[in-house]
């Protein structure tokens, strides 16, 4: 079949099936802006040449390998998620920031997207009771600056690397009330434990009336037979901040063993750092 070839923005040419035209005729009309060479964009935008995609491999691979050793050493966490449009003078955010307190109470480092709003609540609370607060932070369009309650943080360009660190380094994972990023990151988390990518973590949404329509969607997704019922085993629907850290101590400190100990030594020749906090001594688990 005959095809259509476009020459790029940025030097590259590719082919575009003819049946596909009126889509990339479309895409390529939008008006184009300041962010029009933002690197996720760029990356997704199809076929380049072979040295740009190998540039582009090696830009992913080193953006994972400095999360990694960056987070190394911030102990074990929960993640929590939640929407940055949240102010603080909402009940959302009060609610945020005790769950943060409470997580840190228990040991855990608390790891959010390190930007305003329900992140920048809990990552508060866990600093009002001297616990870690870390946090994963992206460059948007629109300027996402990390939040000033960050002990520790990792800026990252692409949306499933900061997905994966968030997911990595915890061992429960608390949904507050959130938008379309919130849910990516509640359907990521309930796709991995689905599958058993990750093993038996248990998941919190806080927020009944919020939550309360997707929660039904998903018993109708039982009953359509798209899901198991065993794969909502795990996750927790509830108002109460007790219930949802009694939750969790059973399913991640009690199942996995968590303690407190002292932490590994860091390397500076793997590029380590030991994380800087205002943390009580001997709070963390490890």
């Amino acid at each position: 079949m005959a095809g259509l070839w476009e020459r790029s923005g940025i030097g590259y040419t590719r082919r575009v099936n003819a049946m596909d035209a009126a889509v990339h005729n479309f895409r390529v009309a939008l008006p184009a802006n300041g962010n029009a060479t933002h690197p996720e964009r760029i990356f997704l935008q199809g076929p380049h040449t072979r040295t740009h995609e190998l540039r582009q491999i090696i830009r992913v691979a080193w953006e994972m390998l400095r999360g990694f050793r960056v987070l190394h050493f911030v102990g074990p966490c929960v993640t929590v998620f939640g929407s940055a449009r949240f102010t603080e003078d909402h009940p959302f955010y009060t609610l945020a920031r005790k769950i943060g307190s409470q997580l840190g109470e228990l040991g855990f480092t608390v790891m959010t997207g390190g930007g305003p709003g329900l992140m920048e609540a809990a990552n508060r609370g866990a600093r009002d009771v001297g616990a870690r607060s870390v946090g994963c932070n992206i460059t948007l369009p629109q300027e996402q600056n990390p939040n000033p309650y960050l002990d520790h943080w990792l800026t990252v360009r692409y949306f499933f690397i900061r997905k994966l660190m968030l997911i990595k380094y915890s061992y429960a994972f608390i949904v507050m009330p959130g938008g379309f990023g919130t849910m990516d990151e509640l359907f990521e988390s309930l796709e991995l434990l689905q599958n058993k990518k990750i093993l038996g973590f248990p998941l919190v949404m806080m927020g009944k009336k919020y939550w309360q329509p997707l929660t039904d969607f998903f018993d109708e997704l039982v009953k359509a037979g798209t899901i198991d019922p065993a794969d909502l085993d795990l996750l927790l629907l509830t108002d109460s901040v007790e219930e949802a850290m009694a939750h969790i101590r059973k399913h991640a400190i009690e199942k996995f063993g968590l303690h407190a100990a002292k932490a590994p030594r860091w390397q500076w020749w793997l590029f380590e750092r030991p994380v800087p906090v205002n943390a009580i001594p001997g709070r963390g688990l490890r």
